[in-house]
């Protein structure tokens, strides 16, 4: 390829980029449960800054193009809920979703008050659960939302040593 994928915090100019690519991304999961009216295709640009604004976001670039992203926040019982991990189609199954992973425990670790992370996902949407059981998340909760549609939360306990970075 000749260039390096590059992960930082996102900043409030990645957040055009940020959903276009999450407009692109959620494609697959609206087929997958016949629904594309799931809120990840229906966030405003508005919306998606606010969320930016409260929590923390990164970004994987390839080049410029941002490719990849993350969000999350942290509540008061201490739980970092992590979400919208999207990886461009083109991109996917190349390892940039479990570092982008790793990259944002990292970051909600380093806050002493963080507990536990948290996320969720469709129950049919297999490489997502795939990927999270690989990263030590395990099945804490389902919801039914519709007929077609279970969301299957998983957790894990936050652990600072295991986020050491080094110097």
């Amino acid at each position: 390829m000749g260039m390096s994928v590059t992960i930082s915090v996102a900043v409030a100019q990645d957040a055009e980029h940020i959903l276009k690519l999450q407009y692109l991304c959620y494609q697959s999961e609206a087929e997958l449960y016949g629904d594309y009216s799931i809120e990840p295709l229906t966030q405003t640009l508005d919306e998606l800054r606010a969320e930016l604004a409260r929590g923390h976001a990164l970004v994987a670039r390839l080049g410029n193009e941002v490719i990849a992203s993350v969000r999350g926040e942290t509540d008061e019982a201490g739980t970092a809920k992590i979400a919208k991990l999207i990886v461009h189609p083109r991109m996917q199954s190349h390892g940039l979703g479990g570092r982008l992973l790793r990259a944002i425990e990292a970051h909600f670790a380093g806050e002493s008050a963080t507990k536990r992370f948290q996320l969720f996902t469709g129950h049919r949407s297999e490489r997502n659960l795939r990927l999270y059981r690989s990263h030590g998340y395990t099945q804490v909760a389902t919801r039914q939302l519709g007929p077609g549609l279970t969301l299957v939360t998983l957790e894990k306990e936050a652990e600072a040593g295991d986020y050491a970075t080094s110097a």
